[in-house]
């Protein structure tokens, strides 16, 4: 949960933002602590596809 992590917002105020249950925020952060290291392994081969995919794309 990269809003939850990075930027410091509370469980609620994640509900809150995106019409969610606290109790489906809370869900999402015990699924993303149980598998911390997959899901930042795929965020991270993401963001690398993604430079990948800008450098080779001409801008206009």
């Amino acid at each position: 949960m990269i809003w939850h992590e990075l930027l410091g917002h509370s469980a609620d105020e994640i509900a809150a933002e995106y019409d969610l249950t606290l109790a489906g925020v809370y869900a999402a952060l015990a699924y993303y602590h149980d598998h911390r290291v997959e899901i930042d392994k795929s965020i991270q081969e993401s963001k690398s596809f993604v430079s990948a995919l800008r450098k080779r794309t001409p801008q206009e």
